[in-house]
């Protein structure tokens, strides 16, 4: 597939229909032309960049696959005000931009808008090259701004010269962490104490589980071994150039389309051994969790927005409590909007939502990359859909730092909830093993 795009960039066939875009556009105005692929379904693994920014999304079991390669425009951004600063970007970019067709664009953001990590607190790009497979169908949509029209061809195809090494996993050194294990249970504890003087609801604890490998971690075997193991769930990465940030999110944080929201409200979790899902804990945690999100769109709702009751959702080897929640918007309700009114809903920070966001950072919680803050997808009409950023990992050459959390409320116990984010881990550390015959993946010796 990449001799098949690089050969149609060298054509310069599409010449004729960028310069048609081009005509009257501002300097800065993104221009996107789409070039149809001809080929079977691709995952678009094999064509991971190296040296260069990249945004990966997949529904496997919906055969829907999307890679960004380069940034044609970017923001990032932080602060309280980071998700009108995005909005605004936003709009403006889509005021000026020409394309054919559906022009898209990729964003992420932390759990924290103070935080500092490796990965931007909020950033926004639109891919220089947009690689999708969906409906049976593959394109590459091509963006450059029209000030640097003249240097389209060098600047595509300079992206496309390298791409990373699919390798093979190799002996993987899993940390002890029984210190680290007996702090976060002390957290935990602490956190039972605050609930329990009534301060509190509930308080959302994550933990980290840090591996390091004998050669560097191949990206492209881990996000394959996610599609295979976890179809039912968004699979998700983004890379700089020398992190990236993946995982398999279970959780839609909202879709927003020609005027209606659609939410997921998921809390609550069971594996095998665990307590049930129809426990008191896992009820009352998912009702915290619905009454949150309705509360939070109603304003930004012509009418209350109604809940599904809540089902069994399966997510690998875990199962959660899963309602779907759904609105129509008032008029000039933007996507960032909504994502404000949500973020963080109590699934991932605790509620009251900003007492519990000040306890948090009182008591030290740190959370690396954009675990537990969302990536999603945009289109020019100002569409999109966001999903939290779960069961993630953030690797760097050859170390990589998983990380998980669990919901505390009054009632829960410090092993169970430790058990419980050991029984989320196991979703990045079975990305790191390599299932007998598997050919995607070399093998992991613990």
């Amino acid at each position: 597939m990449k001799q098949v795009l690089c050969h149609l960039i060298k054509s310069q066939s599409w010449q004729p229909r960028l310069a048609a875009l081009a005509i009257g556009a501002p300097a800065s105005a993104p221009l996107s032309i789409t070039l149809a692929l001809d080929g079977a379904h691709t995952d678009w693994l094999e064509m991971l960049p190296k040296g260069q920014p990249f945004w990966y999304r997949a529904k496997p079991s919906l055969n829907e696959f999307r890679l960004g390669i380069g940034h044609a425009l970017h923001l990032a951004t932080a602060g309280n005000n980071r998700f009108a600063a995005l909005d605004n970007a936003y709009q403006g970019l889509c005021r000026d931009w020409r394309h054919e067709g559906v022009a898209r664009a990729f964003a992420g953001f932390a759990f924290d808008h103070a935080s500092h990590s490796s990965l931007p607190n909020a950033l926004l790009a639109i891919p220089a090259i947009l690689l999708e497979c969906s409906a049976g169908k593959c394109t590459a949509t091509l963006t450059i701004p029209a000030t640097r029209r003249d240097q389209a061809s060098t600047e595509w195809l300079a992206l496309l010269k390298e791409q990373l090494s699919s390798g093979t996993i190799q002996r993987v050194a899993l940390h002890p962490d029984d210190l680290a294990k007996q702090a976060w249970m002390a957290r935990v504890r602490a956190a039972l104490r605050a609930i329990e003087q009534g301060k509190y609801e509930k308080l959302v604890l994550s933990r980290s589980f840090k591996i390091e490998s004998r050669t560097p971690l191949p990206i492209s075997r881990i996000l394959g071994n996610l599609i295979d193991h976890r179809p039912d769930s968004l699979i998700y990465a983004h890379g700089d150039g020398e992190h990236t940030f993946l995982g398999a999110s279970p959780e839609r944080l909202l879709k927003f389309e020609d005027g209606k929201v659609y939410a997921d409200a998921l809390a609550g979790t069971a594996w095998a051994g665990s307590p049930s899902l129809g426990d008191r804990k896992n009820r009352h945690e998912q009702s915290l969790v619905v009454g949150a999100i309705i509360e939070a769109l109603a304003p930004l709702c012509t009418s209350r927005p109604h809940a599904e009751p809540p089902a069994e959702h399966p997510a690998g080897h875990l199962r959660h409590l899963l309602s779907r929640i759904s609105g129509n918007t008032q008029p000039e309700t933007s996507l960032f909007d909504l994502v404000n009114a949500l973020h963080p809903t109590p699934a991932v920070g605790g509620f009251p939502r900003v007492a519990a966001e000040n306890w948090l950072r009182q008591h030290g919680e740190k959370r690396s990359g954009w675990y537990s803050g969302a990536l999603g997808l945009l289109d020019h009409q100002g569409n999109g859909e966001f999903s939290v950023a779960l069961r993630s990992a953030l690797i760097s050459g050859c170390s990589a730092e998983l990380q998980a959390g669990a919901g505390i409320v009054a009632g829960s116990e410090a092993h169970q909830e430790l058990a419980e984010t050991e029984a989320k881990l196991q979703t990045l550390l079975a990305a790191l093993e390599t299932p007998t015959g598997d050919q995607r993946t070399g093998t992991l010796h613990n």
